[in-house]
Order: C-alpha cells, then sequence, then structure tokens
C-alpha cells in the first residue's frame, strides 16, 4: 500500500452498458482519457459519487485491458442508486487497487481451470477468465460454470456467447434457477449443476457468488474429490475502507481488504464461525 492507492483520481465515465435489470457496467477512463491505474486480477477499487458515498467494487475488466477499466454494479443502495441514474461524460472519482489477487501467475498458470460463479459473482471473475484468456497459452483447459435466477439476470451473457464459448479449450455451462419459457438451456442450482457435471477433481477452482452458494457449492466439489488448497474464492460485501483502519471487513485475526478479498479455501477454515 502507497499513498499512491489512497488518493482519488477523477475518472469520466465513456460508456454504460445495462447487463440486467438491476446490474450496470461502467467504463471509466482518466481525464486525459487513459486507463487510471494498473491492477491485477481480482483486486477492487473504491469508488465514489463526491457528496453521497463510496463504495469497493471489484474491477471487472482484465489487467491486459491498457485503454480503461469496467466495474459491473448491482444497484443495491444510495451510492449504487446514484452511479445507475449517471450518464456517460459524468465524472467519478476512483482509487486503488486494493486488496490481495488471483495468484494467475503462482498457482493458476499451467493448471486446469474451473470457475464456479453465481449472479453478480461473475464480475470478480471475469477480469481472470479474461486474463487467462489473454495468456491462453500459459493454462489448461477452462472449464465456467455459470447460473443466476432467470435468464435475463446473467451477466456479461453477450461476451459469454460470442466469445468465452468459442475459446479453443473452453467449456461453458450455464444455468437458471426455474424454468422460463425462453429458456432451453439447464435449469437448476449451481451447487447440484457442479455435482451434476462430475467435474476432474485435480482441477483449480475458483469460486464467486452470494455466500449460500459458495457453502453448498464447495461440499460439492469436496464430494467430488477437489482438494480445498485447490479452490479460491473471493470475499467483498463487508468491505469498507480499504485498508484495515475501519474494522468492519475483521474477521478473526484477518481483515478481508487486506488478507483479500481473494481466499484459498484452507483459509477460510481458521476464519470464525460467523463469516
Amino acid at each position: 500500500m502507497t499513498n499512491e492507492n489512497l488518493i482519488p483520481k477523477v475518472g469520466v465515465i465513456t460508456d454504460i452498458r445495462k447487463d440486467t435489470p438491476d446490474v450496470k457496467t461502467f467504463r471509466v477512463v482518466g481525464t486525459d482519457g487513459k486507463k487510471l491505474f494498473e491492477h491485477m486480477p481480482g483486486q477492487c477499487a473504491m469508488v465514489s459519487v463526491p457528496g453521497v458515498g463510496e463504495c469497493m467494487f471489484s474491477i471487472t475488466s482484465s489487467p491486459t485491458n491498457k485503454e480503461f477499466m469496467e466495474f459491473s454494479i448491482k444497484k443495491c443502495g444510495c451510492v449504487t442508486e446514484v452511479l445507475h441514474a449517471m450518464e456517460v461524460g459524468q465524472q467519478i472519482t476512483v482509487r486503488g487497487p486494493y486488496g490481495k489477487n488471483f495468484p494467475v501467475e503462482e498457482d493458476f498458470k499451467g493448471k486446469d481451470l474451473l470457475f464456479i460463479a453465481g449472479g453478480i459473482g461473475l464480475a470478480p471473475l471475469r477480469s481472470v477468465i479474461n486474463y487467462v484468456r489473454h495468456y491462453r497459452e500459459n493454462y489448461g483447459k477452462v472449464v465456467i460454470v455459470y447460473g443466476a435466477r432467470s435468464k435475463d439476470d446473467l451477466v456479461d451473457i453477450e461476451e459469454i456467447k460470442t466469445e468465452w464459448m468459442n475459446e479453443p479449450n473452453t467449456e461453458v455451462y450455464l444455468t437458471i434457477d426455474r424454468p422460463q419459457d425462453d429458456w432451453d438451456g439447464h435449469v437448476g442450482f449451481v451447487p447440484a449443476y457442479v455435482k451434476e457435471l462430475g467435474l476432474n477433481p485435480n482441477m483449480t477452482a475458483v469460486l464467486c457468488g452470494p455466500p449460500i452458494m459458495i457453502k453448498f457449492t464447495l461440499a460439492g466439489l469436496l464430494e467430488l474429490g477437489f482438494e480445498k488448497s485447490n479452490v479460491f474464492t473471493t470475499l467483498e460485501l463487508r468491505m469498507k475502507c480499504g485498508i484495515g483502519k475501519c474494522g468492519r471487513c475483521n474477521v478473526g485475526d484477518k481483515f478481508v481488504c487486506k488478507d483479500g478479498p481473494v481466499f484459498r479455501m484452507t483459509e477460510l477454515d481458521e476464519l470464525p464461525n460467523e463469516y
């Protein structure tokens, strides 16, 4: 952590994409038209609407994108409501990056990778998936399992269909919670679908989604023979200041904003049950 991470930079919104009824993706550059700062997959940034408040969000664009950064934001509070009402050309402030990234250069390189996401949980994984796609020769087979409440709640669905599904040595499995008239794909919850697919337990797994999804998906992975040391997740909901000072994300001897948000599942076993 340096002073540079703490100083807000003025960002200009250059594009707004509506992904779902309550999720929008904001493309941001500096006032000079360049990317605000560099980051690694899994890291976060503090996005602020001056006079309203600030919130911590995953940087959903890949570090390999040198032109801009993106944030996929779900409308769920006062700050996000104001963000969702903003238009292209308006300014916000951004500071960061914060937190520990996914070990894409250490633990992931050379491995077969399994990405499992639920709902807006795809947002933090989009950065690492696109990083792996960019350096495809450094990684093995990629399997992506993604589910949401309905077809309309699938984030980044056009990118998934037009790019991810056409990537060599890559398999994408989509599911929604309940049947829908215009959906001919799989129907069912993510944890059950993961078990149904009978995935190779030698893969390195990366999970992100609602806590209840992570809980049951991890149980399913363990039944399939996955080792907890090969399973990673990202925890973000309780972060506030980003620098371990406010105490909001303190659990046991860990601060999610400083020791995470990326954790190996063996590390989560060391946290109190309250988390």
